[in-house]
């Protein structure tokens, strides 16, 4: 991705934000806080995030189902982002590996072998 795509990039810009309160704390910050707690804590906050994620995609009869779904997804995502930098994953990495599972031949899947999409 281009540095020009990237800047309006919000998972990108989340990212890049973690990264640098790693690089430079912030007095108060949660993100400082989950880092300086370690991969144990932010593992934790990655477990329960994904079972809210999946309680909330059960509750489709909630009249905001939607938007607590989405709250909770982006829970989700920010969480993972920070055990990514906390375990030097880049965003590269990740988008490298999700490529290489859905590599195309003439605009059709590969079909891949088990344990990839």
């Amino acid at each position: 991705m281009n540095d020009e795509i990237k800047k309006c990039d919000i998972l990108y810009n989340l990212y890049e934000m973690i990264l640098d309160r790693k690089a430079n704390p912030k007095q108060g910050s949660y993100t400082n806080y989950l880092l300086d707690e370690g991969v144990d804590k932010i593992c934790k906050k990655v477990g329960e995030e994904a079972t809210e994620t999946v309680i909330a995609a059960k509750n489709k009869a909630l009249p905001n189902f939607k938007d607590e779904l989405v709250g909770e997804i982006c829970d989700l995502v920010y969480h993972i982002e920070v055990l990514m930098v906390d375990r030097g994953v880049s965003m590269e990495d990740v988008k490298a590996k999700l490529e290489e599972r859905h590599k195309k031949e003439c605009n059709k899947k590969k079909f891949n072998t088990r344990g990839e999409y």
